[in-house]
């Protein structure tokens, strides 16, 4: 089968950055579903993977997470899906990845696709929506009860970003919050205005400050997607007491004692967490990836499709994260077919 891998962590200006392979068929295990890849998206954590983890000499190492696509076979333990089946997932971690013709996925991380998504919409989406899903209810505790987030707020660093894109929605749509996104660019704060954001503000200037000039209370809950380390002492000012705050990219510090005389409370949000230590409760990501369609497919929120890159091969996916290394990304980038 075809495949796109790397050999050694090399600048993705570097011919040899991503290659294209040939390797043989995976086959289908125990709860594992064989997987016919129709289309992938490409996330930050791809980029970070290929810069920092070389494979032992001699080997290459597949990467890339999110897809949508058909499954082609089941293990003898797969419940709850069949050959056949159109679905999409965002993989695990310690795993080959998606960036190839077939690919091996735990039944418990999968979900039906949704039926009104082509396969390159679908794939744009459950990395991010399984990780926004995951901050806003499980970890910062967001009640989807509107009313009892009335005259709250969420400010989303990032929003136009792949995970910012559909939390914006996500709270929008399911929750009282005001929302409040960052963008720095005309093009990405309209982007974020449509996805329903209440404010836009901009990141390239202090946060506290544009919060404060919009004539905005303190922030109840804070989601910084990136560039955490920059904006972390505007963070702690702007949050209310009481508040929360919910990470997911890797600030190299940030001094946790400014939350302290506030009582703010901080949440890392990590989507592979279920599936690297096989939780209790992993099987969530199903179940969660299922709501997430029915969402879709009943219009309450939209793919975060941004861009087609065309096939899937190493020349477009070496221009897919050269747009991300840049971190001037809208929303997702999406690869179909080889």
């Amino acid at each position: 089968m075809k495949a796109v891998a790397y050999r050694k962590s090399l600048p993705i200006t570097h011919d040899d950055a991503l290659i294209d392979i040939e390797l043989p068929a995976p086959q289908a295990t125990g709860r594992d579903l064989l997987v016919e890849v129709k289309a992938i998206s490409v996330n930050p954590v791809d980029v970070k993977i290929r810069a920092n983890m070389a494979p032992a000499e001699g080997d290459s190492k597949v990467i890339g997470w999110d897809a949508a696509g058909v499954v082609k076979a089941v293990g003898p333990d797969v419940t709850l899906f069949k050959p056949g089946d159109e679905v999409w997932y965002a993989g695990a971690l310690m795993r080959p990845g998606t960036n190839s013709e077939l690919h091996l996925v735990d039944e418990r991380i999968v979900g039906h696709k949704p039926a009104k998504l082509d396969f390159a919409q679908a794939a744009a989406l459950p990395l991010t929506a399984i990780t926004a899903w995951e901050l806003l209810f499980e970890r910062l505790g967001v009640s989807r009860d509107k009313a009892a987030t009335h005259g709250q707020s969420l400010l989303v660093i990032g929003a136009a970003g792949g995970v910012g894109s559909i939390l914006v929605q996500l709270a929008r749509q399911l929750t009282g919050l005001t929302v409040i996104g960052t963008a720095s660019r005309d093009d990405t704060a309209a982007w974020v205005k449509q996805l329903g954001a209440h404010h836009i503000i901009d990141h390239g200037k202090p946060l506290n400050e544009e919060i404060a000039r919009l004539g905005l209370p303190p922030v109840s809950h804070v989601a910084s997607l990136n560039q955490t380390d920059l904006h972390w002492s505007a963070i702690a000012e702007l949050v209310a007491p009481q508040g929360k705050v919910a990470l997911i990219d890797d600030p190299a510090a940030i001094d946790v004692r400014l939350l302290k005389r506030k009582s703010v409370s901080l949440h890392w949000e990590f989507m592979f967490t279920r599936s690297m230590f096989e939780t209790a409760d992993m099987q969530k990501q199903h179940q969660l990836l299922n709501d997430v369609a029915t969402l879709v497919d009943t219009g309450v929120i939209k793919t975060t499709l941004a861009e087609r890159y065309g096939k899937i091969n190493a020349a477009n996916l070496k221009r897919a994260h050269a747009l991300i290394e840049s971190n001037r990304a809208k929303g997702k980038l999406v690869l179909e077919g080889f």
